[in-house]
């Protein structure tokens, strides 16, 4: 497997492990695709972050703490690349405390993750790629071309390519679903990532924290942007399942209406 950056010296044999558990029969779901949750923080007015993307974490801890909760009961964490870049994630577990977590839950230590950019445009020097303790999957589309596929390849262990221009996401969930046994998939961000996922019908559950600031600005990002739908037929249907109060804070869980 070939990376740039410097990256963390975990051994080999949590690797072999992670790959070995993705093997597992399906617990959550048997449709072809994954069962997709998006978590996402946003302001009292709708905001994931300022209009000039400077302030992008103003959840709790405990917020924090919510996260790294719902990433030990995913088989995979899924990011845009701009969001990873902006960020500096990981999307590692979170620490000694949750990887035993996830093993109680009975998955592999160390999660996989997906990294999605439909033009195939990715910072090689982004920290995600200095950090080697599990696998990493890149979505894209045939954009990107030969010359920015090959060098996709030498940062991550599969790159795949599903569409022309936009990436088909349906057929890249039973892809990863065939080739990663992923069952249960966290989407974390960003907007446009989401929006291109409720509009493909494949978003199950949605995990909202609802925080007591306003941002404003009409270029402050949502947690859905990118194309949007044109009438409320379109509209992506939820009902909410859960809401609890703590702190200053919301933490509310929605299911999809199928």
């Amino acid at each position: 497997m070939k990376k740039s950056g410097a990256r963390s010296q975990k051994p080999e044999a949590a690797n072999r492990r992670q790959r070995a558990a993705t093997n597992r029969e399906p617990r959550t779901t048997n449709s072809p695709r994954p069962f997709i949750l998006i978590n996402m923080s946003m302001t009292a007015d709708g905001k994931i972050a300022t209009a000039n993307r400077a302030i992008t974490s103003f959840g709790s801890k405990r917020d924090l703490e919510h996260l790294y909760e719902l990433r030990a009961t995913a088989d995979a964490v899924m990011s845009g690349a701009r969001t990873i870049e902006q960020s500096n994630a990981t999307l590692g577990p979170g620490g000694i405390r949750f990887q035993r977590l996830r093993v109680k839950n009975g998955l592999a230590e160390y999660n996989l993750r997906i990294i999605v950019s439909g033009s195939g445009t990715i910072d090689p020097c982004a920290e995600i790629f200095r950090h080697d303790f599990s696998p990493l999957i890149i979505l894209t589309t045939e954009r990107a071309g030969p010359k920015k596929l090959a060098a996709l390849r030498q940062l991550a262990d599969n790159v795949i390519v599903c569409g022309k221009t936009e990436i088909n996401f349906p057929r890249a969930l039973r892809e990863l679903r065939r080739r990663w046994k992923i069952k249960r998939l966290l989407c974390e961000g960003g907007a446009e990532l989401n929006d291109a996922l409720f509009r493909a019908g494949v978003v199950d559950e949605l995990h909202l924290t609802l925080c007591p600031e306003i941002f404003g600005g009409r270029t402050a990002p949502t947690i859905a942007d990118g194309i949007g739908v044109q009438r409320l037929a379109q509209a992506a249907q939820f009902e909410f399942t859960s809401l609890r109060r703590i702190g200053d804070e919301l933490f509310a869980v929605l299911r999809a209406k199928r």
